[in-house]
Parts: structure tokens; C-alpha cells; sequence
């Protein structure tokens, strides 16, 4: 029964035998493996705990995908609030002026970094957005110090945003999760307590979407 399995699989090309009458695997067996992981869909994956995450914090909660140097808001859960945030999904941002999108630059190499800023339509849409390169590169050592971005009222004045990176595996961010709300709101209590929910939530997120 074995033999004729392996025959069947070094028929197919999955199995190789060599001379010695031993058999090995061969790299088409990858491809097994390769069709499962492109079947994975980081919005099915994550639409789940989007919703918890939005019942936990009650704050407006987006889920983006990284898109060449932008990403794409693709899906978006919000509150029964009278403040409602001003997105909607297929709406395409920077990644220098975003929560999620720092958090993304914060995956990058320098060199990837520096790539991704000349590309980019660098530009001041606020007064505190960071159009410096050299304060991006500080901002990004404290993002990977504590696992999270931050929006400073950078993209939207009166708006603040958290955001976390989801890797895949390839273990690269494809994607990211952020939480946004009012700056009243958004203490940096609040942003801590937040910080506390989401980040569980990502690696998770990320495991499923096949990062180990």
C-alpha cells in the first residue's frame, strides 16, 4: 500500500526517488501549502474581533491592507455614537500620517523606509503631522519599543487613533488595526488601556494569517 502511494506521488511530482531506492520530498510540495495560505482572506480572519474589539473600547475601529506605499481602509465597525469619524471603506491614506500606517513603517528595514518616504507625497495635512524624516525614524524606535502607533491628530485635527500591525507569513505587515475616537476621549490612559486589548488581539490575528 505504501509503495503504491509513493508511486502515485513520484508520478505526480511531489516524490522524488534517487538512486539508492530512498525517496524525498520535492519542492512542488510547497505549492500544497502555498495555494491554502493565498486562500486566506485578512478580512474574514479579522471581521470577528473587530467587533469585539469595538465593544470593548466603544470607539470607532477600522481595519486597513497594505496597498503598494498606501493603505486602503477595507472594512470598519463603529459605535452607536453621536461622533462619527469621517471614513469609509476604499478610501486610500498615506502611511507617514496614520496610526496604522506607522505602525506598518515600523516593520520595514531603514532602507525600505527610505524607499517608501521617496515615493510619498510627503505633506503637512495637519499641523502635527511629522514630515521629517529623521523625526519619522524616532517615531518609529518608540512604536517598536511599546507595539503600537499613534495618530496625533496627524491625519484629522480632533481625531486620535491607535494602531497595531498584522504580519502574515511572510513575515511582513500586510495589514493593520487601528481605534480611533474624539481626543477628548482618547486619553493617553485610554489609549494605554486600549493598547492592552488590541495587541492580544493582533498576534492572534497574525497567527492565523499564518506568522510564526
Amino acid at each position: 500500500t505504501v509503495h503504491r502511494l509513493l508511486a502515485t506521488l513520484v508520478q505526480r511530482e511531489y516524490v522524488r526517488q534517487n538512486q539508492y531506492n530512498q525517496y524525498k520530498l520535492t519542492l512542488k510540495i510547497f505549492e500544497l501549502g502555498g495555494r491554502l495560505i493565498e486562500d486566506l482572506d485578512m478580512l474574514e480572519i479579522a471581521r470577528p474581533y473587530l467587533g469585539q474589539i469595538m465593544e470593548q473600547t466603544n470607539e470607532v475601529v477600522h481595519l486597513v491592507k497594505l496597498e503598494d506605499n498606501e493603505i486602503v481602509y477595507i472594512d470598519k465597525v463603529e459605535p452607536n455614537t453621536t461622533i462619527r469619524m469621517h471614513s469609509r471603506i476604499g478610501i486610500r491614506r498615506p502611511l507617514y500620517c496614520t496610526a496604522v500606517g506607522k505602525a506598518i513603517l515600523s516593520t520595514v528595514s531603514a532602507n525600505e523606509l527610505e524607499v517608501i518616504w521617496e515615493k510619498s507625497r510627503i505633506q503637512a495635512l495637519t499641523k502635527y503631522t511629522i514630515t521629517d524624516l529623521g523625526k519619522m525614524k524616532e517615531e518609529l524606535t518608540l512604536i517598536r519599543k511599546r507595539g503600537y502607533g499613534i495618530d496625533n491628530e496627524e491625519n484629522e485635527i480632533g481625531v486620535r487613533c491607535i494602531g497595531i500591525s498584522l504580519l502574515d507569513y511572510t513575515k511582513k505587515a500586510c495589514g493593520a488595526i487601528s481605534v480611533s475616537g474624539p481626543v477628548e476621549r482618547m486619553t493617553n490612559e485610554i489609549i494605554e488601556n486600549i493598547a492592552r486589548i488590541l495587541m492580544p488581539i493582533g498576534e492572534q490575528i497574525s497567527k492565523e494569517l499564518g506568522y510564526y
